[in-house]
């Protein structure tokens, strides 16, 4: 009788019991990555002092998404998403605990952390796309996903919250090589979790296409529905210059606000705190119908704390602006991929969600060099704020676009009985 109350209490999704474990090992080495995130472009800046520097790391663990995330996509809808997220874990705790050994024994060279960032997005490129298209093997209850998908940001961003705080205070007392440690030995969590899942083997259609046919079609399909096709763009778009900010806080941390490494995890700290609160609203909503107009609005709210950040040299305002950024981001990130997930068909998931891996992972790294030149030539504020504008422009143009793509998902979502009742 207890068990079925505590059940009730649940979120739906957490009624699964996969999902919990998943929750629970994920969880944990998200707080471990996130500390090695803040911990790397530390240390990157202070080997180097170079804006540009943080473009090139940023662009070099990223890139390898954009241009491998289709194969992965391919791979995915191919073989089994479990094994093939074991495997991805697998390497990137060996991944991890490569930099902590280079960093301990102080011989760790830029080229080094470059060679080691390539490495991972290479990972990544496989591991995203498996992410996302896994979460659906994960609920019992096709009616549980947009939760599941609510409460993955939640996770994602309280992690964020966390694991700057917890990074930046780190390397401030004993040194950036203790959070890649702490964030290598953070896998074992994730990977005993997904090895303790029971999950049923799924129907994968055996295709003779090549995986270059393969990935046409998912581009075909993708592109040649405007749902999907607007959702990727928006992403993209505020990937490209909405995110340049993650390898700028560096510079704003120590030149502007005259701060050190605990002043920026602090701020990345803030947009965690923003990403959080737009993770457990999302967490609570009971239903998927308005998630257009979040989508829509979100870009505007990201840009309006970017001008803002960009204009603030006072650090308690900095990180109130910071709180914006992280909403704005994750309403528009979290959104649309919950709009994606309920729409797509399921043997072209793992292509569609390599297509939004590379419209939100994968354009960051041109973005990352766009805005390391550009605060080199500019300054980081003036970059910021232009970042900021373009954001809100994006903003504008697909809320002119969303009345016509409502007309096209509802009937989507009355097919699949997500409701029954048409929506004016």
């Amino acid at each position: 009788m207890k068990t079925q109350r505590q059940k009730q209490v649940l979120p739906p999704a957490l009624r699964s019991r996969n999902y919990r474990l998943f929750f629970a090992g994920q969880g944990i080495s998200l707080i471990g990555t996130w500390m090695t995130q803040t911990a790397t472009i530390w240390l990157v800046y202070s080997l180097t002092q170079s804006p540009l520097m943080l473009g090139v790391v940023g662009f070099s663990s990223q890139i390898p998404s954009f241009i491998l995330a289709p194969f992965g996509g391919v791979f995915v809808d191919r073989f089994s998403r479990h094994r093939t997220l074991i495997g991805t874990q697998i390497l990137s705790m060996i991944q991890s605990l490569a930099l902590a050994i280079l960093a301990l024994t102080g011989v760790i060279q830029i080229w080094q952390i470059i060679i080691l960032s390539l490495f991972q997005g290479f990972i990544n490129a496989v591991d995203a796309p498996a992410r996302q298209a896994f979460v659906p093997d994960l609920v019992e209850r096709r009616e549980d996903l947009a939760n599941a998908i609510a409460i993955n940001s939640t996770m994602f961003n309280g992690a964020r919250l966390i694991g700057p705080a917890i990074g930046g205070l780190l390397v401030a007392s004993v040194g950036a090589a203790y959070c890649f440690l702490i964030d290598g030995l953070s896998y074992i969590a994730v990977i005993l979790a997904l090895l303790a899942m029971k999950i049923q083997p799924r129907k994968i259609l055996v295709s003779m296409a090549n995986p270059l046919q393969q990935i046409k079609e998912g581009f075909l399909y993708a592109f040649g529905f405007p749902p999907i096709r607007a959702l990727l763009l928006l992403s993209a778009l505020v990937s490209f210059f909405g995110m340049q900010y993650a390898v700028l806080v560096p510079v704003f941390a120590e030149k502007i606000l005259q701060g050190n490494a605990q002043t920026l995890g602090f701020l990345m700290a803030a947009t965690g705190v923003g990403a959080l609160s737009g993770g457990i609203y999302l967490a609570s909503r009971k239903t998927i119908l308005g998630l257009g107009r979040l989508i829509a609005i979100a870009p505007a709210i990201l840009g309006m704390g970017l001008i803002a950040f960009s204009l603030s040299r006072f650090l308690p305002l900095s990180l109130f602006t910071m709180l914006f950024i992280g909403l704005g981001t994750i309403l528009q990130v979290a959104a649309g991929n919950t709009v994606l997930q309920t729409i797509v068909e399921d043997e072209k998931r793992g292509r569609v969600m390599s297509l939004f891996t590379m419209a939100f992972l994968g354009t960051i790294p041109f973005g990352n060099l766009l805005g390391g030149a550009l605060a080199n030539r500019i300054g980081a504020p003036t970059t910021l704020f232009i970042d900021g504008i373009v954001c809100i422009l994006g903003s504008i143009y697909f809320s002119k676009q969303l009345p016509a793509l409502r007309r096209l998902v509802y009937p989507i979502y009355q097919e699949r009985g997500i409701f029954t009742d048409r929506v004016h």
